[in-house]
C-alpha cells in the first residue's frame, strides 16, 4: 500500500498522468490549427497514399477488431479505442507509431490534421 502512495505522489509530483483517446485529439486539431474531419480521417485510413498500403491493409477496414501486419502476418491488438482501452493512452506509444505506420503507409511523417482525421474518426466507431 505504501509503494501506491509513493507511485502516485511521484506521478502527481512530474505531472504525469495518463491520457485519453480525446486528449490526442485536442491536442492533433490544436497542433493542426483547426478541427478533425471523421470522413477525412475514415477516407484517409482506407486509402493507399503513396506506400503500397493503407493504415486497413494491417488494422482492417474495422479497426474495432484485431488486424494482422501486412508484411510480418503479427497479429496487431484492435486499434480503435472503444474495443482496445490502452490505445491512445501513452503520449510516447502514440508518436512512436503514428511516426512509423505514416512512414510504412505514406512514405513521410504524418500531418497533425491527418492525424486529428484519423482520432475523429476512430473515436467516431461503435
Amino acid at each position: 500500500m505504501r509503494k501506491l502512495f509513493i507511485i502516485a505522489a511521484l506521478l502527481a509530483a512530474t505531472g504525469a498522468q495518463a491520457e485519453t483517446p480525446r486528449d490526442f485529439l485536442t491536442r492533433f486539431e490544436k497542433e493542426a490549427g483547426g478541427a478533425a474531419s471523421a470522413e477525412r480521417g475514415a477516407r484517409f485510413f482506407n486509402t493507399k497514399q503513396g506506400g503500397e498500403w493503407s493504415c486497413a491493409s494491417c488494422h482492417t477496414d474495422k479497426p474495432t477488431q484485431a488486424g494482422r501486419h501486412a508484411k510480418t502476418d503479427k497479429p496487431i491488438a484492435a486499434l480503435a479505442p472503444v474495443a482496445n482501452a490502452e490505445r491512445f493512452t501513452d503520449a510516447a506509444k502514440v508518436d512512436k507509431w503514428f511516426r512509423r505506420n505514416c512512414n510504412d503507409t505514406v512514405n513521410r511523417l504524418c500531418s497533425a490534421q491527418e492525424k486529428a482525421d484519423v482520432m475523429a474518426w476512430l473515436l467516431t466507431l461503435k
